[in-house]
């Protein structure tokens, strides 16, 4: 639930990271002259993130008035019953549905937080028909009016690294790449 073992990453993934978060669009020629590594090395390291995991993928983020969704939502979903049938109808439910853009099971007084875009109030209507017939038993519905800050950057640093990495030498030998 709470995700695997992080990943040991040195200087120059953190430096890649945070380059292709702000960024993803650049050639792989730009990345390699940023962190100072040849393409082909640079090209190998960030295959080797993407087989990890630690990039998942790499998207468009699109304004979704501007390509005619302009109903945004936050929903709270309380669960009718926590049990392994109810829940597996709700997961495929939220992901076969285009319209719920996100979804999170979270602790506290609900169960789970989704992000439902639509055209309309009726295509919103039939989408939180659809949940609540699929084990939502509560939804509460909550109208995004702006928003305050985009989606940011994971805080990325040195400090993420593995002390045991950086132990008995100046940290992560960039020759070695190139």
């Amino acid at each position: 639930m709470f995700g695997d073992m992080a990943t040991e990453l040195d200087d120059v993934d953190i430096e890649l990271l945070a380059l292709l978060q702000v960024d993803a669009d650049r050639t792989n020629v730009e990345l390699a002259r940023e962190v100072g590594l040849s393409p082909a090395a640079t090209l190998h390291r960030i295959r080797r993130l993407k087989e990890s995991g630690v990039v998942r993928q790499v998207i468009a983020r699109l304004d979704p008035s501007l390509v005619g969704l302009p109903l945004q939502v936050y929903v709270s979903v309380t669960m009718v019953r926590n049990d392994p049938v109810a829940t597996r109808g709700f997961i495929e439910t939220c992901r076969e549905l285009p319209q719920v853009i996100s979804a999170d099971w979270v602790a506290g007084e609900t169960d789970a937080m989704l992000l439902i875009v639509a055209r309309d109030v009726a295509e919103l209507q039939v989408v939180l028909t659809r949940l609540a017939t699929r084990g939502g038993q509560r939804l509460t519905t909550l109208l995004r009016l702006e928003e305050i800050k985009p989606p940011s950057p994971l805080p990325l640093s040195p400090s993420h690294l593995s002390r045991s990495r950086l132990s008995g030498r100046g940290g992560p030998d960039r020759t070695r790449d190139r």
